[in-house]
C-alpha cells in the first residue's frame, strides 16, 4: 500500500514540475484570450505546489 501512495505522489511531483515548466504553452493551448500572463502565472504556482505536496508525501 506504501508503494502505490509513493508511485501517485511521484505522478503528482511529474505532473506540478510539468505544469511549471509548461506553463506558458498550456496556457496558450487553454485559453486563446484575455490575459496569458496571468494565467501562466497561476499555472506556474499551482505546478509548485502539487509539486511540493507529492514530494513531502513522498518524504514522509
Amino acid at each position: 500500500m506504501e508503494e502505490i501512495i509513493n508511485f501517485i505522489a511521484l505522478i503528482m511531483a511529474t505532473i506540478g514540475v510539468v505544469m511549471v515548466y509548461d506553463a506558458r504553452i498550456i496556457t496558450k493551448r487553454l485559453f486563446g484570450f484575455g490575459d496569458q500572463n496571468q494565467a501562466a502565472w497561476g499555472l506556474k504556482i499551482l505546478g509548485f505546489i502539487i509539486s511540493i505536496i507529492g514530494a513531502l508525501i513522498i518524504y514522509f
